[in-house]
């Protein structure tokens, strides 16, 4: 019977045993898979973590930092406990004892606890981020299409500096200033991670404008070349113009001289040598507009070709001054009485206007009127000799014209005046 009892005995020993060791598996396998679970919460809040970072700077933002670094340190210390009590007993060995194998199920069920309780407040933790993440995301959201545009931009500016050399035309400054948008380029391929929501946002903008003010700037060479080409070749053809009026002067003050006193024309002398001079220096300075266009100094051409427009604008009334005063004067000469009538219609009108509605004028009114009558007059009279002078006969009509519609002007703001 003892042999018997003997067997049975260690029979039941090893079920203990395989019991113990089973208890310690389970233990083992709950212990892995809590450990399985906190590393898959703590990559998510990482992520979290890191995207509140990126788009946020504000005391809370930092808060929720510092208190994720302390849980990090936490689950480090759980961690470490677990795996220093997985590699303190091999559960697999032939020869582990009863002992053993209860006191790897007491550690690794006390890892468990401690794995799950440090999961359920990282958990906790998430909870409270949760607002700060959809702030985060929102702000993430603008960061994509702020880079893109900014790509965009600096695609666009590089195609029209293309279109501008391909046209010929200097691009050094402008494609200097793209390439020093390199090194914000690269900080926008770096990323939100690394540099802040904001600083991207911030240098995706800077570069987008930058970019955009090159390709606006690169875009209108060719339109300022063609402007400029336009105004070069309409000024040459108008110098040209000139210089073949300028031939023309002579005659027409030869004419003058001939047949009017020279009080009609001593004042236009110096027309012609002006006039030469004129198209000389428009000459000149169209040659300047020529180089500064070719070097690419568009400010320098324009001002320079609107210098040169009003020389010849000047020089063009000149001109126009003297074959003007021939045809003045040949009007006065030929039928002076066709300007004295005008002169004195224009002195009745205003008479009339000065006496309606009143039994005598306002002497400020009458006053210059009348000596408009006796300029006229006398202007008349002095039309006599084999060469009158007609210029001034003409000077005295044009100011007795001048005076009678300055007195028609005065009467009607005095009595508009009136009638507010």
């Amino acid at each position: 019977m003892r042999a018997g009892e003997d067997v049975a005995g260690g029979s039941a020993r090893w079920r203990r045993g395989e019991a113990v060791r089973a208890d310690a598996q389970a233990a083992k396998d709950a212990a892995a898979q809590a450990f399985y679970e906190l590393d898959t919460v703590q990559r998510d809040v990482r992520i979290s973590v890191q995207a509140v970072a990126a788009a946020d700077d504000s005391p809370g933002a930092r808060r929720a930092i510092a208190d994720f670094t302390a849980l990090g340190n936490r689950i480090d210390e759980v961690s470490a406990a677990y795996i220093s009590a997985l590699d303190a007993h091999d559960l697999d060995a032939e020869d582990l004892d009863s002992g053993a194998a209860a006191r790897a199920r007491q550690q690794l069920d006390q890892s468990k606890q401690q794995l799950l309780a440090v999961k359920a407040e990282l958990e906790r933790f998430n909870g409270f981020l949760e607002p700060l993440v959809v702030a985060a995301e929102a702000q993430l959201a603008q960061v994509t299409p702020a880079v893109e545009r900014a790509k965009q931009s600096w695609l666009a500016a590089s195609n029209a500096l293309d279109a501008a050399r391909a046209a010929r035309l200097g691009t050094d400054d402008l494609s200097r200033r793209l390439a020093s948008l390199g090194p914000q380029l690269t900080l926008l391929g770096e990323g939100a991670g690394k540099h802040g929501v904001q600083t991207i946002l911030r240098t995706a903008a800077e570069a987008q404008r930058t970019a955009e003010a090159i390709r606006a700037e690169a875009a209108r060479l060719p339109e300022q070349a063609r402007d400029i080409d336009q105004r070069l070749s309409s000024l040459r053809t108008r110098t040209q113009a000139l210089e073949t009026k300028s031939g023309n002067i002579a005659p027409v003050l030869s004419e003058l001289r001939r047949r009017f006193s020279s009080a009609c024309w001593q004042d236009l002398q110096h027309v012609p040598e002006q006039t030469a001079t004129a198209v000389r220096n428009a000459q000149n300075r169209l040659a300047e507009a020529s180089k500064a266009r070719d070097e690419q100094r568009w400010a320098d051409a324009i001002g320079i070709l609107s210098a040169v427009r009003d020389l010849l604008n000047t020089a063009d009334g000149s001109v126009t001054v003297v074959n003007e005063r021939l045809h003045a004067l040949n009007e006065a000469q030929r039928a002076p009485e066709a300007e004295i009538e005008k002169a004195r219609f224009a002195l009745r009108d205003a008479q009339r206007l000065a006496m309606a509605g009143r039994s005598a004028p306002d002497p400020r009114h009458a006053a210059p009127l009348d000596a408009a009558v006796v300029r006229l007059d006398s202007a008349a009279t002095a039309l006599t000799g084999r060469h009158p002078d007609y210029w001034h006969f003409l000077t005295e009509l044009a100011a007795v014209r001048e005076t009678a519609a300055q007195v028609v002007q005065s009467i009607r703001e005095e009595r508009g005046a009136g009638a507010r």
